[in-house]
């Protein structure tokens, strides 16, 4: 699977999952390599870390995307 596809993957995801998810469950949801994923979610320019998830003695960062909005439509003109 080449890289344009897994990312565009990952992305399709977060966007079908608006609370966000792990590193671990992008792996698991798009069988790649946990480091893999890591490296995909930090190049995205569209992803961030929504907020911490404590698990124990360590933080996991729950990753969402911004989903773009629409266009403005056209003004109307007067008649």
């Amino acid at each position: 699977m080449g890289s344009n596809v897994r990312i565009n993957s990952v992305r399709e995801i977060l966007r079908a999952t608006p609370d966000g998810l792990t590193v671990a469950q992008l792996s698991e949801a798009t069988n790649a390599d946990t480091s893999h994923v890591h490296r995909i979610v930090h190049k995205m320019p569209d992803a961030y870390i929504d907020r911490w998830l404590k698990t124990g003695h360590r933080c996991t960062a729950i990753w969402c995307v911004v989903v773009p909005p629409e266009n403005c439509p056209r003004p109307e003109r007067k008649k």
